[in-house]
């Protein structure tokens, strides 16, 4: 029986997704999106506002980031997981799959969570349906960038791309986790 390769691809992001993913995206907060889960996260903040040596965005929100990154990286919230996400779904979209060019420098980031969820939903969307539209053959051919990865077959970009979705995905759940669970600081430790 012959393999519907492209169908596998689709099916493991899309069953992520559909039954793991974007339910617990649903009712994010404003305040979960901008939590700072430890002092000086990465986030998206107000033009101007940002505290990284780099801020990326054409909006009136950036997104923080430094050339070369630092060792350790540093936290970051769930807007800048959400923004990376939807930024690098919606370059492959501007393109493979007919969306205007876009980049962290030309990206309108999200100020709220419905915003960017609202983003990421589309950014989603049309992903999905331009990988089905290569069909297995689709798959196989070169990207054709980056220069490193010219030659490499469309499939690995499109593996890539879901394990990037899983990866951050699963980064933004644990921060609402710990969102939801977080209590009272004790700044006094007596060593008692």
């Amino acid at each position: 029986m012959p393999i519907d390769w492209n169908e596998e691809v689709i099916d493991q992001i899309n069953t992520h997704w559909q039954e793991r993913l974007r339910p617990r995206l649903e009712g994010l907060t404003d305040d979960e999106y901008f939590w700072q889960p430890v002092p000086n996260c990465w986030t998206i903040s107000r033009r101007g506002e940002g505290s990284a040596p780099i801020s990326f965005g054409a909006g009136a929100f950036t997104m923080d980031y430094a050339e070369p990154p630092h060792d350790p990286e540093p936290v970051t919230t769930i807007a800048w997981r959400l923004a990376h996400v939807t930024v690098n779904l919606a370059s492959t979209n501007g393109k493979r799959f007919g969306r205007p060019a876009t980049n962290e420098s030309t990206f309108l980031f999200a100020g709220t969570a419905r915003e960017a969820l609202e983003q990421l939903d589309d950014q989603y969307d049309h992903w999905i349906t331009g990988v089905r539209g290569l069909g297995t053959a689709g798959l196989i051919e070169p990207q054709g960038e980056p220069p490193a990865f010219a030659h490499a077959p469309m499939a690995r970009k499109c593996l890539y791309a879901n394990v990037e979705l899983i990866h951050h995905g699963a980064e933004i759940c644990l921060l609402r986790d710990l969102y939801l669970h977080r209590g009272p600081v004790d700044v006094a430790d007596d060593g008692s």
